[in-house]
């Protein structure tokens, strides 16, 4: 009876999950997620060129793209595409219409894509402020100074440093798993690709590994700089994803460093951007 009721539960939110309506949001929400990476990339590059003083993360490319002059569009369509996306996210963890399965590997697949949809919809107020002008607008060095401010509450508590340290292995391990996944053949097992030759594809999927390559060192950075913030119990070694950036130019050739995973972020946008254009999500996939 259980399982009967489990896989009429799979199978609604499989229909769900590959309708034409939810399809047609997630493809804007990979679109949204590759213009922010893109722009990541861009701005860290034109840190590499000397024309700004420090990397951006997430909500500062969100406020480099409000200052385009088609800024107001582009927030729109990044708020929608953020809240499909996230949609998308909470689905693909909870319901896992892509088969991904219940068993230890399933389901440390499923937790870590549970950090994406929080990930984003972490983004989605700030956008919002941004388009209206509030004082809450998306601006650069905002998840550093909530990572730092969070770790500082928590180091405060008995467990905290326990805590601090556990979601710091969590998040390199995170980092980690995605630079396996870039080397995998099975990296992008989750598309299948149409209107695209076969060099094209081969192109795309290139940028693909390269992109997911660069995103995991700078998730891995991240990570152990949390780690580091516990070990130390200094709340101000915790960095967000433009600390972590910051933090390669304090490296040996670090300005080679910070370039390479620019060009890294930026090939992970034209990836995603792809994605909102040519792929499909397969329906098949590991069943429990």
């Amino acid at each position: 009876m259980i399982e009967r009721v489990k896989e009429e539960s799979s199978h609604e939110a499989r229909k769900v999950a590959f309708s034409p309506l939810v399809e047609a949001w997630t493809r804007v929400g990979f679109g949204a997620r590759g213009l922010i990476y893109f722009t990541m990339g861009l701005l860290a590059l034109e840190v590499v060129l000397g024309k700004r003083a420090s990397p951006a993360d997430q909500q500062g490319a969100l406020a480099a793209l409000g200052a385009n002059p088609l800024g107001r569009v582009l927030l729109v369509l990044v708020l929608v595409g953020l809240a499909g996306y996230t949609l998308w996210g909470f689905i693909r963890t909870f319901f896992d219409p892509l088969h991904m399965g219940s068993d230890a590997t399933g389901f440390i697949e499923r937790l870590g894509n549970l950090v994406s949809p929080i990930s984003y919809a972490s983004l989605i107020l700030p956008t919002y402020h941004l388009l209206n002008g509030s004082g809450k607008a998306a601006h650069n060095g905002a998840q550093t100074a909530a990572t730092q401010s969070l770790a500082s509450r928590l180091l405060a508590t008995a467990w905290g440093p326990f805590l601090l340290g556990l979601a710091g292995v969590v998040i390199f391990g995170i980092g980690v798993g995605q630079l396996f996944q870039a080397l995998s053949r099975k990296f992008d097992k989750q598309f299948q690709m149409y209107d695209l030759s076969p060099h094209q594809a081969r192109w795309i999927k290139r940028l693909g590994r390269i992109g997911i390559v660069a995103r995991g060192i700078v998730f891995g950075m991240v990570g152990l700089f949390l780690v580091i913030a516990a070990w130390q119990l200094d709340p101000s070694k915790a960095q967000g994803l433009n600390g972590a950036l910051g933090k390669l130019l304090q490296l040996p050739y670090g300005y080679y460093l910070l370039g390479l995973v620019a060009v890294g972020l930026m090939a992970y946008g034209i990836y995603s951007m792809a994605g909102a254009l040519w792929f499909r999500f397969k329906q098949g996939g590991r069943r429990p």
